[in-house]
């Protein structure tokens, strides 16, 4: 598996309290129309301290000062349990889903108070042999 950097949501993002992925990609528009585009979710830092985290994917066909306008959600993940968020733990969204717009980001929603917690998370490219 591949990540780029011009393709990362989140880069060792800090997710204490719900929040956006750190960037917004620019994407061509029903990117996913054809085949699947892998993405990755992945805790690279223990949570501790919260109830919960989901993970949404979300699309705009505008963004203003670096953020998605009047976003609409694509997919979004169970809350998983913070006993689950392990370092290595991947989010169990593995593909862009159809429909996105212009635009696209995730948003965090935690349940509780974390005190830790980091994700990386971005399209990837898979090399032969990687799913």
């Amino acid at each position: 598996m591949i990540l780029d950097l011009e393709n990362l949501f989140s880069d060792q993002q800090i997710v204490t309290v719900t929040a956006s992925s750190t960037n917004v990609l620019k994407l061509p528009k029903d990117l996913a129309k054809g085949n699947p585009v892998p993405l990755l979710l992945q805790v690279t830092e223990a949570f501790v301290g919260a109830t919960s985290v989901a993970v949404s994917i979300r699309t705009s066909a505008t963004v203003s000062a670096g953020a998605l306008v009047s976003p609409t959600v694509l997919a979004t993940t169970a809350a998983i349990p913070v006993a689950s968020l392990k370092a290595g733990y991947k989010f169990p969204l593995g593909h862009i889903p159809q429909g996105t717009l212009n635009y696209v980001d995730l948003l965090y929603t935690v349940v509780g108070t974390a005190t830790a917690g980091k994700v990386t998370s971005g399209i990837v490219f898979n090399t032969p042999g990687t799913r």
